[in-house]
C-alpha cells in the first residue's frame, strides 16, 4: 500500500493537472504621466498573453488568470466606460458570475485614474496572492513563493523609463525568483496609449506575445525594444516639423536606446542634437551611423534628408558646410 505521504504527494500532483490552463504570474499597472496602462504576464501554458491581458487607453486594464473567467477582460472594460472605479467594477464582476469555482478567481483592475483592485480567491493554487501598490498590483497563482510577487513589485517600483518597460522589468524578476513553479512555455504584454500605435487609430503601443518559447521572458525582453521602436519611429518626424526639438530629441534618444544597431535612427539623432546646438553630439551619432551601418548609409542619410517632415529642418544642417566636411563620406 502507499504511504499516507505518497497518497498526499500523488493528490496534489493529481490536483496541479486538473487545474485549467491559467495559472501564471502578472502585474498590471499605469502611468500617471503619460496615462499609460498595461498588463505584462508570463505562465506555463501557450499563448498566455493571448488571454489574460486586457487593456483600453483612457479607460483602464484587466487581468484575468487562476481559474480563469475569460468574460471579465471584456466586460471589466465595458464597465469602466461606463465610469465605474476599478472597485466597483472587480465587485460587480464577482457579482454577476455564475461559472463553477469562482473562488478560484484570480483578477486585477486598474481604470484611468490609476485606481486599483484585485482579488485572489480562497482555492486558487498555491502559492497564490497579490500585492497591491500606488499605481500596480502583482498577482500570481502556482509560484514558487510569496518572494515571486515581492520581487515583482520591487523591480517595478525601483526601474525608471516607459511602463513597457517597468512592466518588463518586474516580470524579468519575477521568472528570475522562480515564477511558475510548473516551469515555462509562454509570455505577454500589452501597452495602451492614445495614437501610441504605428499607424492610424492603433493604440497598442507595445503588444508582443511570445506564445511557445523554451526562454519565453527572455524572448519578450528581446523584442520589447523592437516594438516600441516601431511604434514610436513615426512621431519623431511630426515633432521636429512642429518645431518641437527637445520632445523630439528625447524620443530620438530612446529610439536608438531601443534599437541602438539602426543607422537611420543614429541620423536623425544627430540632426536634432544639431539642431539643438549641440555640433559634438551631432557628429558622433552620424559618425556612428556610418560604423554600425556602412552598407546602407547613404540610403539612410537620402531619407532623412528627404523626408517630408523633416527635409525643411534639417536643410540648415546640409548648409553647414563646416560641420559637413566633419561628417564620414
Amino acid at each position: 500500500m502507499l504511504s499516507k505521504t505518497c497518497l498526499a504527494t500523488l493528490a496534489s500532483a493529481l490536483l496541479l493537472l486538473a487545474q485549467p490552463a491559467f495559472a501564471t504570474f502578472s502585474i498590471i499597472a499605469y502611468d500617471p504621466e503619460t496615462g499609460d496602462l498595461g498588463v505584462a504576464v508570463a505562465s506555463l501554458v501557450f499563448g498566455v498573453g493571448n488571454h489574460v491581458p486586457w487593456a483600453e487607453p483612457g479607460v483602464g486594464a484587466v487581468a484575468t488568470q487562476a481559474h480563469m473567467n475569460g468574460a471579465y477582460g471584456p466586460r471589466g472594460l465595458e464597465l469602466l466606460r461606463q465610469g465605474l472605479s476599478a472597485q466597483q467594477v472587480l465587485d460587480k464582476m464577482l457579482a454577476e458570475d455564475n461559472y463553477p469555482r469562482k473562488d478560484g478567481r484570480q483578477v486585477a483592475v486598474v481604470d484611468a485614474k490609476g485606481n486599483i483592485a484585485v482579488f485572489t480567491g480562497p482555492i486558487a493554487n498555491d502559492w497564490a496572492g497579490h500585492i497591491k501598490g500606488r499605481y500596480f498590483s502583482v498577482q500570481g497563482n502556482i509560484l514558487t513563493g510569496p518572494h515571486v510577487a515581492q520581487e515583482m513589485a520591487q523591480a517595478f517600483e525601483s526601474t525608471k523609463g516607459e511602463l513597457a518597460e517597468r512592466l518588463y522589468a518586474a516580470l524579468r524578476a519575477g521568472d528570475d525568483a522562480g515564477g511558475d513553479r510548473r516551469g515555462r512555455q509562454s509570455a505577454g504584454l500589452l501597452v495602451v496609449r492614445k495614437g501610441g500605435g504605428s499607424s492610424f487609430g492603433n493604440d497598442r503601443l507595445a503588444y508582443v506575445n511570445v506564445n511557445d518559447h523554451v526562454d519565453p521572458v527572455g524572448e519578450l525582453g528581446r523584442q520589447l525594444p523592437l516594438q516600441l521602436a516601431w511604434s514610436q519611429r513615426g512621431k519623431r518626424g511630426p515633432l521636429v516639423a512642429e518645431g518641437k526639438l527637445d520632445q523630439a530629441m528625447i524620443l530620438a534618444d530612446k529610439i536608438v536606446r531601443w534599437e541602438p544597431h539602426n543607422g537611420g535612427d543614429r541620423i536623425n539623432q544627430g540632426f536634432i542634437a544639431y539642431l539643438l546646438g549641440d555640433k559634438a553630439k551631432a557628429l558622433a551619432s552620424i559618425t556612428r551611423a556610418k560604423q554600425i551601418d556602412p552598407d546602407k548609409y547613404e540610403a539612410n542619410w537620402k531619407r532623412a534628408v528627404e523626408a517630408a517632415e523633416t527635409a525643411k529642418a534639417y536643410a540648415k544642417v546640409l548648409a553647414d558646410k563646416e560641420f559637413m566636411g566633419q561628417l564620414p563620406k
